[in-house]
């Protein structure tokens, strides 16, 4: 598993459990192409005014098409949908393509983008209602 890959062993994709991503609070995404899942995402409440984004992938045959985005803009319409009005999320120093993600998404990063830390999670919030 690619995540493993870069963090060693982790039990962080299996730290909360499925319930916490169902309605009415959460909500799961994937994308299939060809009979094949090819991106995905999810998230959970954070608070009551906030949704915790967690889990947004995209198989590797697969980058640099667009999907990171539609997951994300998708995960932020239905959050919009269920009452939210920020998103909050984190991201691990090894993965920089997600902080470009994020960033390209009007993510607000809670870190000097230029100083970025090497270790523990990199956060970033997103006021909703300004960006939608």
């Amino acid at each position: 598993m690619e995540y493993t890959s870069r963090y060693g062993r982790n039990d962080e994709l299996a730290r909360y459990p499925e319930s916490e991503f169902a309605p009415p609070y959460g909500a799961f995404l994937i994308v299939v192409s060809g009979g094949e899942t090819v991106a995905g995402g999810a998230f959970r409440r954070y608070d009551a005014a906030t949704a915790e984004v967690k889990r947004v992938w995209t198989h590797p045959c697969h980058r640099r098409e667009g999907l990171g985005r539609l997951v994300v803009r998708e995960l932020e319409r239905e959050a919009v949908g269920r009452g939210y009005r920020r998103i909050h999320l984190t991201t691990g120093p090894r993965q920089p393509e997600a902080v470009r993600l994020y960033l390209a998404s009007g993510y607000d990063p809670q870190f000097h983008v230029a100083d970025r830390p090497t270790r523990g999670p990199l956060a970033f919030v997103k006021d909703l209602h300004r960006h939608m």
